[in-house]
């Protein structure tokens, strides 16, 4: 949940207790949780209109998909899996054949 763990969860409880008294922690975490549950109906509703306008073809978007680091990372793993294809095939090609255990590759050395 936000990165935050139990001890800090734990801690920031803590001091609303202290802050704001044991009377009044649960209805300022209920109003949060309503705070919550608004922000997301709204996330909810924005996908749901870029969809719409959109159309079908974007159908499954969602608004994680819109994240720059999200975008970067699929495109590095369509690029990683096309050069593993691409490995694959150059290996099924005529006349390729894979060194044995300990061979050396050829080399020319007038060529360098």
């Amino acid at each position: 949940m936000f990165g935050i763990g139990l001890a800090e969860l734990a801690v920031i409880a803590l001091v609303a207790i202290f802050v704001f008294g044991p009377e009044k922690v649960p209805e300022l975490a209920r109003q949060a949780g309503q705070w919550m549950r608004t922000a997301k109906k709204f996330a909810n509703n924005a996908r749901d209109e870029l969809r719409e306008e959109l159309g079908p073809e974007y159908a499954d978007l969602e608004l994680r998909d819109l994240d720059p680091r999200t975008i970067v990372r699929k495109h590095i793993i369509e690029a990683m899996e096309d050069a593993d294809d691409e490995d694959e095939r150059e290996q099924r090609r005529p006349g390729f054949q894979p060194l044995d255990e300990g061979e050396l590759p050829p080399y020319d050395l007038e060529a360098t």
